[in-house]
């Protein structure tokens, strides 16, 4: 049975256990602890990783109150064992499932699932990254399905698949997510890596090892978040480092924790969105902030090797917000050169009215990867938001939707993979080489860049034919989604990222206007962002008291819990 076939068959399951009183997101939990022991019977790593008592035969060899009461004890005492990873994925962990025969159900129909996958005439063990693609699968329905839970912190995988493409992580580089979530990022780096080494094969032993123990570092604050991350890290062959508890680590980066991470070759995050509480910015930043997404750009600026990279996505008030935000745009274009920047399309997260971004950047320059200052000289920008369709569960947004980004972002290194997808083995592997190559200098992917790109797939206005044949006029250009621009252009600007130049065709024609549910939350979220900033304002003012009876207002009229306003330094 294939991958998609066991998820469909899984989250099936779900309808009876919501019956029973489970959520979405704890039907998740409880799937990720029977699965781990399933995986571990399937794939005979029993002996490593559980002890004896603790395994899936004697889970399923009890029935009815005996079983669930089991269970809950199996829970508690993985929760204490000696191996640290297995301790960091259970620790702290109870079910919510109070009926036996539902337990007994969910057991039995997992047991009898076709674990195998037939090939060349018979049938195959799933791997531990079969089962990690399937976990995967899992977590990615229920961000579909749900407007909560894994939606809050699953980033759309084609965008994933993107970043990492981009940036190309090699072998012995360490890849950093601060704001790990599933570890969507990580997984996403390690298969890549696989790719390019024939499933790391082509590595030596000791190259082996790092990978599997070394190479990737993620931080979350959640505690139910970090475990399904662990969970997914240890079924794609991710280990970490067993003393700090796996992979991911269990932590705030915005405090102590970030500040004791490793320096990294390689960052690509999804910082979490919202304007919610700063009280758990503990850390002292060089500009301090309440805005925690400007708070996790300095880290990441800053946590960057020289010449390291990295691929952040960011909301839209990143790129302007005025004050402390126009010092740490500044301060990030002097130590990083900033070469690009994609303005996502709406309706790509769970929260429809989000508009986002990913910003690319170095540390320092192609030529002086310790250089400090003026790192920036040019900013390209690609607009695939404006006048772009809405998307949402109608229409999904898929990989075929960035490939004109990618293709531009490296014209020389998308032609060679495209020649190496269409050409015979060596071939494909020679042009793999050189597109890897020339994808990780950026100053020669920044030489073969050309302005324009016209007429994109999901594209509401088409540009007229002869304007897209004229690539020298400016009146042209001003057509095209992928423009440079100059750093003092930037600076001229105040030092705003807040690069537009399409005209925005849905404001005037009602027909391609969004659905009312979109324009509400776009509404919404503004005016959300507008009430946080002008709350910091009177924070700054030295007006707090004012504040937090207007925060006490707030949460009084739409039923929220008060919040307690913290200091600008805090």
């Amino acid at each position: 049975m294939n991958n998609n076939d066991l998820v469909a068959k899984l989250w099936k399951m779900c309808d009876n256990l919501r019956d029973g009183g489970v959520s979405y997101q704890n039907y998740v939990n409880e799937l990720a602890s029977l699965l781990f022991l399933k995986m571990t019977e399937e794939t005979g790593q029993e002996d490593d990783l559980l002890p004896e008592g603790m395994r899936w035969a004697d889970l399923k060899g009890k029935i009815g109150l005996d079983q669930l009461q089991f269970y809950r004890n199996m829970l508690v005492q993985l929760g204490a064992d000696e191996h640290a990873i297995v301790r960091a994925i259970f620790q702290n962990v109870n079910t919510t499932i109070t009926n036996a025969s539902q337990l007994t159900e969910l057991v039995s129909t997992m047991d009898g699932l076709d674990w195998y996958e037939s090939g060349e005439g018979e049938n195959v063990v799933k791997t531990r990254d079969d089962f990690g693609d399937m976990y995967e699968g899992l977590l990615q329905k229920n961000a579909n399905e749900t407007k909560s839970g894994a939606g809050q912190y699953f980033t759309p995988r084609p965008l994933i698949e993107t970043m990492v493409r981009l940036l190309k992580p090699q072998p012995r580089e360490i890849i950093q997510d601060p704001a790990a979530g599933t570890a969507g990022f990580l997984i996403e780096a390690d298969k890549y890596i696989k790719s390019q080494t024939n499933d790391l094969d082509t590595l030596s032993d000791d190259d082996v090892e790092f990978q599997m123990h070394k190479a990737f570092i993620g931080l979350e604050l959640v505690p139910e978040t970090r475990r399904l991350a662990l969970m997914n890290c240890l079924l794609h062959d991710i280990e970490g480092n067993e003393d700090v508890g796996g992979a991911i680590r269990l932590g705030n980066s915005l405090g102590n924790d970030g500040e004791n991470l490793p320096k990294a070759n390689v960052i690509l995050t999804n910082p979490p969105f919202g304007s919610a509480s700063s009280t758990n910015i503990t850390r002292t930043f060089v500009y301090p902030t309440s805005n925690k997404q400007l708070c996790f750009m300095q880290h990441i600026y800053n946590a960057l090797e020289p010449g390291g990279r990295a691929a952040v996505v960011i909301p839209d008030n990143v790129l302007f917000e005025a004050g402390v935000g126009t010092s740490i745009r500044n301060d990030l274009m002097h130590k990083c050169n900033l070469h690009t920047i994609l303005r996502l399309p709406t309706g790509i997260f769970y929260a429809a009215g989000v508009k986002t971004n990913v910003l690319f950047f170095q540390k320092g320059t192609p030529e002086n990867p310790n250089q400090d200052k003026d790192c920036t000289t040019n900013t390209w920008v690609y607009d695939l938001r404006t006048n772009m369709q809405t998307f949402g569960k109608r229409s999904p947004f898929t990989a075929k939707y960035l490939e004109s980004f990618e293709q531009a972002y490296n014209p020389v290194g998308w032609a060679l993979a495209q020649q190496a997808n269409a050409g015979a083995t060596s071939a494909k592997q020679e042009s793999v080489g050189q597109a890897s190559a020339c994808q990780n200098d950026i100053k020669e992917i920044l030489k073969a860049r050309t302005e324009g790109i016209y007429n994109i797939l999901g594209c509401t206005t088409p540009v007229d034919e002869d304007a897209e044949k004229t690539l020298e006029s400016v009146n042209s250009l001003e057509l095209g989604r992928w423009r440079k621009f100059s750093r003092q252009y930037i600076k001229d600007k105040g030092d705003s990222l807040d690069i537009t130049w399409l005209k925005d065709n849905s404001i005037t024609d009602a027909a391609n206007l969004p659905e009312p549910d979109v324009l509400a939350t776009e509404a919404m979220t503004e005016l959300t962002e507008a009430l946080r900033e002008m709350n910091q304002l009177m924070i700054e003012l030295g007006a707090s008291e004012q504040a937090e009876g207007q925060v006490a207002l707030l949460a009084e009229e739409f039923g929220l819990e008060k919040r307690i306003i913290g200091a600008v330094n805090e």
